[in-house]
């Protein structure tokens, strides 16, 4: 299966990345990409601004998703991102959106807040408390989580354990000293120890590293961006899937639930 990852600058003009979000679409459904994995908060940000996700948040039924949907009626590229919707008590949610031929395919509101690191997700937006459900494109079985959901083996573990063989991450991954490191390894963790595919988009920027990279069951890295904005192609393989599976039964062999 052909996929693409896409990142770039999120704005904070919610237009202008609903406009940069379809072309990169269209970009991905020329190529014949049948995914294509998108960063965290695409709707807007404001770096200057931390409540910004607040004001700009938009429900499902709003302008920003009805314009990608729209656009989406007529390619068979399945889209994944996050974008933040309103919530209680004058908050967020940050709700994972997958998207195809005009149609919601599935949300999944972040369950792990990036309370770390001297900042607090928290304080803007609301956590999810539910595993998202399984998705499938072609022949494989998708997992997805978001951005921070990513230090914690057991959410992939748990994605991997109920058929999940592709892992795909949306993320606005922070830059700072070893930020880089930390993302590299534990993506490749995450694939490795769940012997599953994995493709994690990062949002580029002042703020955030990019270096969005698709990994393979044994935990190699075969594709992967810069810090610029870029749409990077590669395919991934059932066969070789299964052979790694067969090979290293690590999810046969596991014994904790």
């Amino acid at each position: 299966m052909k996929l693409a990852v896409g990142q770039f600058q999120v704005s904070r003009d919610w237009q202008d990345n609903a406009s940069t979000i379809i072309t990169l679409m269209q970009q991905a459904n020329a190529q014949a990409a049948r995914l294509l994995v998108l960063p965290e908060a695409v709707l807007a940000r404001d770096n200057q601004d931390s409540h910004w996700v607040i004001n700009a948040a938009q429900p499902i039924d709003g302008p920003f998703l009805g314009q990608l949907l729209i656009a989406s009626q007529t390619l068979a590229v399945t889209t994944i991102f996050t974008m933040h919707v309103p919530a209680e008590g004058g908050k967020a949610r940050n709700v994972l959106i997958a998207l195809r031929q005009g149609e919601i395919l599935l949300t999944y509101d972040k369950i792990h807040l990036y309370d770390a690191f001297t900042v607090r997700e928290s304080d803007n937006v609301v956590a999810g408390e539910t595993l998202p459900p399984l998705l499938h494109i072609d022949d494989f079985t998708v997992g997805v989580m978001t951005c921070y959901d990513l230090r914690f083996p057991e959410m992939a573990r748990a994605l991997a354990r109920q058929g999940a063989e592709l892992l795909v991450l949306p993320a606005a991954w922070l830059k700072g000293p070893n930020k880089e490191l930390h993302w590299e390894l534990l993506t490749r963790a995450r694939a490795l120890e769940n012997t599953c595919y994995m493709v994690a988009s990062g949002e580029c920027g002042p703020k955030n590293i990019g270096h969005s990279l698709v990994v393979d069951p044994l935990g190699l890295v075969i594709a992967q961006a810069g810090e610029r904005p870029q749409l990077v192609f590669t395919e991934i393989d059932k066969a070789h899937l299964s052979a790694v599976r067969e090979q290293l039964p690590v999810l046969q062999h596991c014994r904790l639930l």
